[in-house]
């Protein structure tokens, strides 16, 4: 990918939650668990430009600790989270946009979002909604009854954390 449009990159670098990566020439979100990374290229017309967010996830058994996760329950979660993220751009203010796509290896599910920004804050901003939207859903999907690790269990932890910290300040008192 070349340089990023010189609109999408001053609103990347302005804003506090991303982050120029050293891997790509783009940038990635630093309020999510998962690798990312957020790149765009010119788009035509008088927009700001074509984004393109890329997020990587773990397939459930990869995402689980010790015994694998049989393949029935492994396929149903994928097709599960393919169809939750069938909407993921209702939380985005763009409306020019390519379908999800989503794919899966043994270890590793790589979502790619594509879409066009007439300004390039609205898309920085879609940016991270769309990202966070993949971020949720997928922590819908972790199935009780597994130990998890690596960013599942990262998610799971920040959960507990701010379900302590919410009843801590409602003096203790449950909801």
């Amino acid at each position: 990918m070349t340089d990023l449009p010189a609109a999408v990159e001053r609103e990347l670098e302005s804003h506090d939650a991303f982050a120029a990566s050293a891997d790509t020439a783009g940038y990635e979100l630093t309020t999510t668990v998962f690798d990312t990374t957020i790149t765009a290229d010119d788009a035509d017309g008088k927009r700001d430009g074509r984004f393109r967010v890329t997020v990587t996830l773990p397939t459930l058994d990869a995402a689980v600790a010790g015994d694998a996760v049989a393949t029935v329950v492994e396929d149903g979660w994928f097709e599960t989270l393919e169809r939750r993220l069938e909407d993921v751009f209702t939380v985005a203010q763009t409306s020019t946009h390519d379908e999800p796509t989503i794919d899966r290896d043994t270890d590793e599910v790589t979502v790619v979002l594509e879409y066009v920004a007439w300004d390039a804050a609205e898309g920085v901003a879609d940016a991270k909604a769309l990202t966070e939207y993949v971020e949720g859903t997928f922590a819908q999907g972790i199935i009780p009854g597994y130990d998890y690790r690596g960013e599942a269990a990262t998610l799971l932890e920040n959960a507990q954390d701010r379900s302590q910290q919410a009843t801590e300040e409602r003096d203790g008192m449950p909801m």
